[in-house]
């Protein structure tokens, strides 16, 4: 039974983002202007740069957040990057036409190579890296099923992919817990609580305004052809109205798109600083990893080097961070049973947004535009959905975005409460301890 002692915590531990040590959301209460062109909701990566695009063409951009700018799930991420890998490896490929697939995997490559140019153009402090990310093999078995995704991986999205090994892993992840595993050249990550300061001072520097603690309670549309946006702070009277809020979409404001997205809870934790060569042993070259479990784990170096962090879900039911810390611990010690004499200094969680399909979607809903659905993939997808969105508006699309679809089923049983979430998390548990018993 996991200790549940406070000696694994550092004397300062936190219970949030070990993210915003190094940028912290803000608080701007400067009162709400009557009227704007678009008003954006939600200050994470796609409403950002959603606002970026829509002030760089001289829009007059609002953006709203229901609490402290930056604190939603972009900086709660473990900021990790990719193209069109997730597509393929969470099962989005069932059941969609070849066609539209094809569609979707160009637009998850382009929002690699988006958020790649957007950082560079803009020398953006966002600590990207792109160095790779590890898939291991939970069992023997899944070792061949990582080799054969790894193909198709390949085939469809045009990465580098490595067929690793289990004696050859060494050179990776420190680590025998893996039977071998795939490498992903074509990954890698960024700091997400300086990505999105990033993006804040720049949609600022544009000309865009951002407002938090402005929760907007309703959208309706008004005879001047436009919206009226009702909020705990004000109204504001605009054309245009952005909803991008992913895992943090509120039933009140927006309910039938509440009805369509399921909040998941994520946890992660941070270790204090470890010996650098502790550090180079645990994962060589400062690749992402990740494995083949149904109830997965990621973990990763922070940016600067100096500490791993791991993200798990705690178990069956949510709990609070601290509790769950305890038991997320536990899971990265099987990995790396040599961090037990080293504490955590953070722990945290956010949501990510899960739909039906395992896919994104776009399109008008509650009286306004929407982009949603990350599914656990949203630093580059939905930094990329904003830009595009505010493309829509602007008329300057070069080509329709595949996740813009006509249809986005409601979830059967489902009013925005994800009350089913325990039953998914503890099948996916009893199937991982099923496939390791008989391995």
């Amino acid at each position: 039974m996991a200790s549940q002692s406070d000696d694994i915590f550092t004397s300062d531990f936190k219970t949030t983002p070990y993210w915003w040590e190094a940028a912290p959301p803000e608080t701007v209460l400067d009162p709400l202007p009557s009227q704007a062109d678009v008003v954006v909701i939600g200050s994470g990566f796609a409403g950002l740069n959603a606002a970026i695009e829509l002030a760089r063409h001289g829009k007059n951009v609002v953006v709203l957040e229901a609490n402290e700018l930056g604190s939603g799930g972009s900086t709660r991420t473990g900021g990790m990057i990719s193209s069109g890998q997730k597509l393929v490896v969470g099962g989005a490929i069932k059941g969609i036409s070849p066609d539209l697939f094809g569609k979707m995997i160009a637009d998850s490559i382009a929002s690699f190579a988006f958020i790649q140019e957007l950082v560079q153009r803009e020398a953006l402090d966002a600590d990207l890296f792109i160095g790779g990310r590890y898939f291991g093999a939970h069992t023997k078995k899944q070792l061949s099923s990582l080799y054969e995704m790894g193909d198709i991986l390949h085939r469809v999205t045009g990465v580098t992919v490595h067929k690793v090994k289990r004696d050859e892993q060494a050179a990776i992840i420190g680590s025998t817990f893996y039977h071998g595993g795939i490498l992903v050249d074509e990954y890698g990550g960024v700091h997400p609580g300086k990505y999105n300061k990033a993006l804040r001072d720049l949609a600022r520097k544009l000309g865009a305004t951002l407002l938090s603690h402005a929760r907007v309670m309703s959208i309706t549309p008004h005879t001047g052809g436009g919206k009226t946006v009702n909020t705990v702070r004000g109204v504001i009277e605009a054309q245009e109205v952005l909803v991008l809020t992913n895992g943090y979409t509120d039933t009140l404001a927006t309910p039938n798109l509440a009805k369509r997205i399921v909040p998941v809870k994520s946890y992660q934790i941070a270790t204090e600083p470890l010996p650098p060569e502790l550090m180079a042993k645990l994962i060589p070259g400062g690749r992402m990893i990740t494995d083949s479990r149904r109830d997965l784990i990621y973990s990763r170096p922070s940016p600067d080097g100096t500490r791993l962090l791991f993200g798990s879900r705690p178990g069956i039911m949510d709990c609070d961070d601290k509790t769950a810390a305890f038991k997320i611990r536990q899971r990265m010690l099987a990995i790396w049973p040599e961090l037990a004499g080293y504490r955590i200094s953070h722990a945290w969680s956010g949501f990510v947004a899960m739909t039906h399909d395992k896919t994104a979607y776009a399109g008008l809903m509650d009286n306004a535009r929407f982009a949603v659905g990350c599914n656990g993939n949203g630093v580059a997808l939905m930094s990329w959905l904003g830009y595009r969105t505010a493309q829509k508006v602007l008329g300057t699309e070069e080509r329709p975005l595949s996740f813009d679809r006509p249809t986005f089923r409601r979830i059967p049983l489902y009013d925005g409460r994800p009350w089913f979430v325990p039953f998914v998390s503890g099948w996916y548990r009893l199937r991982d301890a099923v496939d390791k018993r008989l391995d």
